[in-house]
């Protein structure tokens, strides 16, 4: 599983012109599900994504989470993250989870995100989406289950 995380002064997310999540100062969260991602793997990417110290305190450091200074998140399905560019130059997406396992597993990693941060914004899975981030610093980080040993 891979989220590539944004610090953001706000984002949304369109679907056919109409705006179906949006946040203001927080996380915007793309997310991308390899085909052996499991509900382990994902309670664990999600604890750990609400607990990342990326916001700043009263000194400028970065000592604070989105729940810390009121954040909320937008997660955002996007398998596209699983590309494999290893060989030749057409992104290959054998490791994506296949939509009837991603999509189960998107649904849940936003309920456990609800643990954390109540009022988790999101997109609309398999749907050709628009998304409009402003991004905060510009900070941006990855978190890769792959290399945390999830």
């Amino acid at each position: 599983m891979v989220f590539v995380i944004q610090r953001v002064t706000s984002a949304s997310v369109k679907v056919d012109g109409k705006t179906v999540g949006g946040i203001e100062r927080g996380l915007a969260v793309l997310c991308g599900i390899f085909d052996d991602d499991t509900e382990q793997t994902a309670a664990k990417m999600v604890k750990k994504l609400c607990a990342l110290r990326i916001f700043e305190d009263e000194n400028g450091k970065t000592n604070l989470s989105a729940a810390d200074v009121g954040g909320r998140l937008l997660i955002i399905s996007q398998f596209t993250l699983c590309a494999d560019c290893t060989h030749g130059n057409r992104p290959a997406f054998v490791a994506a989870a296949r939509p009837e396992k991603a999509e189960p597993l998107y649904r849940y990693i936003l309920g456990e995100a609800e643990k954390y941060l109540p009022g988790a914004e999101h997109g609309i899975f398999g749907a050709d989406m628009k998304v409009e981030i402003h991004n905060d610093g510009p900070f941006t980080v990855i978190l890769d289950s792959r290399e945390l040993g999830y």
